[in-house]
């Protein structure tokens, strides 16, 4: 069986009974859309579990973004000649931007790691993608965090601009894919419309499946292969 979720931030007891609750196997497969990390106590060991599953494929979100650049600074050895270029006034910018926006719990269990495993999470970041297409149970999906940016439906994948993919917010109002779902993260649904506070939301072939798991709401997960819904 083929599930996705997305936002988990941090929230790894959730993550974990969700994965008890569908009984994820081996035989299955999960996509994670984005924004693992921040906000919750255990981003880390979260990331830490994905990457020990090879049926969970993670794709990029704006936090996965903000975080993997900053720790891979953080974790370069600071030396004479990078002394002044390294951690310049633009860079303490973006760390500070990135504390104030749940980014404190990721760094401190980061620098709980062995410099080995430091390493291993930095390279586990590599491989989050930025987008996933499927077809599944007879319906065809184009799995994204956050958005199309400046959607045209005659657009490869490839041609988007990938940070646009993860920072940019879909417009749920309209309709991208006559003949497919666009599932996407990155907006919590209760910001969408208030009456799918805490759920899954659908609308012109839309599936928004951050149900705000990160600010204490429910984490919700589908299946594709009959778009069934779950919650923890």
């Amino acid at each position: 069986m083929t599930y996705v979720m997305s936002d988990l931030h941090g929230q790894y007891e959730k993550y974990l009974n969700m994965l008890k609750k569908i009984e994820f196997s081996e035989r299955d497969e999960l996509y994670v859309l984005g924004d693992v990390v921040d906000r919750g106590p255990h981003p880390i060991q979260l990331l830490w579990d994905m990457s020990m599953r090879p049926n969970v494929y993670p794709l990029m979100g704006n936090h996965d973004w903000m975080a993997a650049n900053i720790l891979k600074k953080l974790n370069t050895e600071i030396t004479e000649e990078n002394f002044s270029t390294h951690l310049n006034a633009k860079w303490m910018e973006a760390l500070s931007l990135w504390m104030e926006d749940g980014g404190e719990t990721t760094l401190r269990e980061f620098r709980s790691l062995s410099r080995e495993d430091r390493e291993a999470v930095l390279e586990y970041f590599s491989e989050f993608a930025p987008y996933e297409e499927l077809e599944v149970g007879g319906n065809r999906f184009v799995l994204v965090h956050g958005n199309l940016p400046r959607f045209n439906p005659s657009r490869s994948l490839e041609d988007y601009d990938g940070i646009g993919m993860i920072t940019s917010r879909a417009d749920y109002g309209k309709v991208y894919y006559p003949d497919r779902y666009l599932i996407t993260g990155h907006t919590p649904t209760c910001k969408i419309d208030e009456a799918y506070t805490g759920k899954i939301y659908w609308e012109n072939r839309h599936i928004a499946v951050d149900c705000g798991a990160g600010w204490g709401l429910p984490l919700g997960c589908i299946r594709l292969e009959d778009l069934q819904e779950f919650y923890v």
